[in-house]
């Protein structure tokens, strides 16, 4: 196989299945039937391995990547399943930190050509049964898997894990979840399974109610890890990360109670290097010191006002890099921009990319200084000729901006 057959193939993944990243919510498709009949059609490999189930609005990648940390710490081969990915679809299904073999994923799209013509998958339904079959071909000791979009009707949703979590529940994807925050818990909570344990991360105590009543509905036990108390950190930086912390270190009192040897020092080590053992970037990532450049993917109301308020809270002029998709709603980050800056908007270059122009109105509104680009590589440069050594550049707003900024910039070893 060549790099221009695999890029074709995953080309070729990308035009046949409705993707999400892409095409937004018209690439949605709710319920269980097609992925069901995926797994039948492949054998049902997601019944032949252990996984751990993570949901949440924010955290769920920060979370599974610093449990996957500790138990590759402690001498487990772990799957892991992410989404989405930031510069190569790879990125989305590892064991032990290595990107999915290429091979495997150019012979499975082979596979996937040769469907039924009465399945016709999402995007998403192809990755999730692939990542399911290489965790099985790959005999992992345990998966990971990360909920793609909400959870009750979410592909991922076929499993039954060991332990699941809920991280927590903000408004986002309302178009789709749900306008209020109850809605949107509930179909979160649509991950909870008969007697399997579940783990919430969530202060709000509306939110815990519906979580913990749903599992009382399924005789399942309720844990609060907001109650959780410890001091341990994480190599992720920012400063919402030690929320995420107490939602590991609750799975991995579940997981012990399974029979999983973890030590304290498993813990400690796993937390202090995900990068290390995960590949995992984009949250709070320091790119660079000289000048200090730092993105993050937030990209809801919720993760734009953590990383806005650390981003306050650094007494340095700041050069923000912003980009948006177009269900975004921008006049609420309008109201939540860090302070003490100089904004730099851009246009992210896939299809749902919104073009600054459209929003400049809230802009010049808003009363800040800020210029506007055609691609967030311009604007970054731009950002990186005005930044002196006591400054600083951001670099964030959706997944795709960083993704962007990263594959033109980051020397990937991986």
């Amino acid at each position: 196989m060549t790099h221009e057959q695999y890029r074709e193939a995953v080309d070729w993944l990308f035009v046949q299945a409705p993707n999400y990243q892409i095409d937004g919510q018209k690439a949605y498709k709710p319920g269980l039937d097609n992925i069901r009949r995926l797994c039948d059609f492949f054998g049902n490999p997601q019944e032949k391995i252990r996984c751990v189930h993570i949901g949440g609005t924010n955290g769920k990648g920060s979370s599974s990547n610093m449990l996957a940390s500790v138990l590759q710490d402690a001498g487990y081969k772990v799957g892991l399943y992410n989404s989405p990915h930031l510069i190569d679809f790879t990125e989305r299904i590892k064991v032990n930190g290595n990107n999915c073999d290429k091979e495997f994923v150019f012979d499975f799209i082979q596979k996937l050509k040769n469907l039924p013509g009465d399945i016709q998958p999402s995007f998403f339904e192809f990755t999730t049964i692939m990542a399911f079959e290489y965790f099985y071909h790959q005999h992992v000791d345990i998966a990971i898997i990360e909920v793609g979009l909400g959870g009750r009707l979410d592909s991922t949703n076929i499993i039954q894990p060991l332990v699941a979590a809920i991280t927590n529940v903000q408004l986002d994807h309302q178009n789709i979840l749900g306008d209020t925050i109850e809605e949107i818990a509930s179909e979160k909570a649509g991950i909870v399974k008969p007697n399997i344990p579940v783990v919430s991360g969530d202060e709000n105590e509306t939110v815990k109610n519906i979580i913990r009543n749903k599992a009382a509905q399924e005789h399942a036990s309720f844990i609060d890890a907001s109650l959780f108390e410890t001091a341990l950190k994480s190599d992720l930086k920012g400063n919402y990360q030690t929320k995420n912390i107490k939602v590991v270190l609750s799975l991995i009192e579940e997981l012990k109670k399974l029979n999983f040897t973890i030590s304290d020092e498993n813990i400690e080590n796993g937390l202090l290097h995900v990068h290390q053992n995960t590949g995992f970037i984009g949250r709070w990532f320091e790119f660079s010191k000289d000048p200090l450049t730092i993105c993050d993917t937030g990209h809801n109301q919720a993760g734009l006002e953590y990383v806005f308020t650390q981003l306050n809270s650094i007494d340095r002029h700041k050069h923000v890099v912003l980009g948006f998709v177009n269900d975004k709603k921008i006049d609420v980050v309008m109201k939540i921009l860090p302070e003490n800056s100089t904004f730099y908007f851009a246009k992210p270059s896939i299809h749902r990319g919104r073009h600054p122009e459209d929003y400049e109105n809230m802009l010049q509104e808003a009363k800040i200084s800020y210029k506007i680009f055609n691609s967030v590589q311009d604007a970054y440069l731009s950002a990186k000729e005005q930044c002196t050594a006591e400054e600083l550049i951001f670099i964030g707003g959706s997944n795709f901006v960083v993704g962007e900024f990263l594959e033109k910039n980051l020397e990937v070893s991986k």
